[in-house]
């Protein structure tokens, strides 16, 4: 079976009430033990047709992302990018987190939206008229488009601590609960740049804690 690519219908729908500022916004980074979330807004002109072989971030490899961000960059009337920092996501939650990363996204377009794409379930705490669309990032082209620029951005970030801290491979596992992000986790223990409220980081940190010479 063919593999069917992100399309405009939805945005060409809207366009066609009248809307002519669509925003799609996806985030990155929800599941990782570290670094923060990161959410991105793209707006594409009235009448934009899509571009060739743009795909959800995660069917697409690294080079090919870096790619088609440039591309995205070039064809879009407004790219966005947002984040919410680890102590952030430790203060609110992630969820909370990821939508106030959506937020700052929308609000550093310099368009106000007509409307909003947004992958996945309702936010009303958006604040903002929007639809969801579950799936969004393999459906809709807006959508799609966002979660290129954030994934790019966040793994240029995580590449940049990886080298401020070697040996929790984040280079390669940007942060997610590989084995071997788990292992240097119980080895060295978590950096000030690891989610505390994640249950294996706050597993390990109270390991770590009962473990420690006890003063008297």
């Amino acid at each position: 079976m063919r593999h069917r690519r992100p399309s405009l219908k939805r945005e060409a729908a809207l366009w066609c009430e009248g809307r002519s500022i669509v925003a799609g916004i996806d985030e990155v980074g929800r599941g990782p033990l570290a670094g923060p979330v990161v959410a991105a807004a793209v707006v594409f002109p009235v009448g934009a047709k899509p571009i060739r072989g743009l795909d959800d971030s995660k069917v697409l490899t690294a080079l090919q992302r870096e790619k088609f961000a440039v591309k995205i960059r070039e064809r879009a009337v407004a790219v966005a990018i947002g984040a919410a920092s680890v102590r952030e996501i430790d203060r609110l939650n992630i969820r909370r987190a990821s939508i106030l990363a959506m937020e700052r996204a929308l609000r550093r377009l310099g368009v106000v939206p007509a409307h909003v794409l947004i992958d996945g379930l309702p936010c009303p705490e958006l604040g903002c008229e929007h639809e969801a669309i579950v799936d969004g990032d393999a459906r809709c082209h807006s959508i799609a488009a966002a979660s290129v620029i954030a994934k790019v951005l966040r793994d240029y970030l995580m590449d940049r601590l990886a080298a401020r801290h070697p040996g929790y491979f984040w280079e390669t596992n940007r942060g997610y609960a590989t084995p071997e992000h788990l292992d240097a986790i119980q080895r060295l223990g978590p950096t000030r740049h690891h989610r505390y409220s994640f249950e294996p980081v706050a597993q390990t940190e109270l390991l770590m804690v009962s473990a420690a010479p006890q003063s008297v």
